[in-house]
């Protein structure tokens, strides 16, 4: 049997890293890709590829999956896990921010998937693996736009998978919960950068708080957990629509189910809500917006 090829996005680090070497480890033909080829290094010395991607760049996009095409004239997997958590209040964060969240976390997910699904469909095969978040579910006081584009990836990936189904192409969501990556100091700086000196500011100094002891949690776990997820799902010849993982998203996100709004709001509140430190310290700190003058009349 002819080996199957799959191309994984975001594979510098964590869970996209560890998603590479599990894949290559099935037998797989690994792609890894991610802006810096550079940083690659351990996939490549594990038997993978690296190369130099970036979803924000179409011609970079269409360059990397020509590359791929042009060694192996397939590709047969494509786990979309480039992305980032990008936090602070909506009211704090310019829109231009606010865009490129999407353009990583949506868009490009899109497009890649776009330029992925023609050699799909002649096959009548392939599998597209999505990696959303249980916060394609839930929710976080300054995490709007974050969870805007999980949300966004959650209905896409519903609509693409009875879409492509006639095309015997599977389309299977990832759900992580709690994951040591380097995801979460990224998320806690980007809240404190926009929000650390503003009417928000102990809500941010809360959700730093909240963030740090879900990773210090017993329900927080490795990617490489993850990674085993995404390749059982590849593998399958009828994947799940959805994992959720490790065992503590499965249960947020059955909770999630079956609670209504106002109760998960109660518990959204209890656990992002700030101590009186963090109320006395954010008073100190805080700062007029210098977009709070009202320019209307000028």
């Amino acid at each position: 049997m002819e080996q199957q090829v799959a191309l994984v996005t975001g594979a510098s680090s964590g869970i996209g890293e560890q998603t590479a070497l599990e894949l290559l480890r099935h037998g797989f033909v690994v792609y890894g890709a991610a802006r810096r080829a550079d940083r690659m290094a351990a996939i490549v010395g594990a038997g993978g590829h690296a190369i130099a991607m970036d979803v924000t760049d179409d011609a970079s996009m269409r360059a990397g999956v020509e590359q791929i095409l042009a060694a192996h004239g397939r590709i047969d997997v494509l786990v979309n896990n480039a992305g980032y958590g990008s936090y602070g209040a909506l009211e704090d964060v310019p829109i231009d921010e606010a865009r490129r969240q999407f353009e990583v976390n949506v868009f490009g997910l899109a497009r890649l998937t776009q330029l992925v699904l023609p050699g799909m469909r002649a096959r009548r095969s392939g599998t597209i693996v999505n990696i959303s978040s249980i916060g394609g579910r839930i929710y976080e006081p300054l995490g709007a736009w974050y969870h805007a584009t999980k949300f966004a990836v959650e209905g896409l990936s519903d609509s693409l998978r009875v879409e492509l189904e006639p095309h015997g192409i599977r389309v299977v969501v990832i759900q992580p919960g709690a994951i040591r990556t380097e995801w979460s100091a990224i998320s806690r700086r980007s809240a404190i950068e926009r929000s650390g000196s503003t009417a928000y500011a102990a809500q941010a100094r809360a959700l730093v708080r909240a963030l740090e002891a879900a990773d210090r949690s017993t329900g927080a776990t490795e990617p490489h957990v993850v990674a085993a997820t995404i390749a059982k799902a590849a593998g399958a010849r009828r994947p799940r629509t959805r994992y959720a993982t490790p065992l503590s998203a499965k249960v947020i996100v059955g909770l999630r189910r079956v609670l209504p709004d106002r109760a998960v709001d109660r518990v959204i509140r209890s656990v992002f809500s700030p101590t009186k430190e963090e109320l006395a310290e954010a008073q100190h700190a805080e700062a007029p917006h210098a977009d709070d003058v009202d320019r209307t009349g000028v």
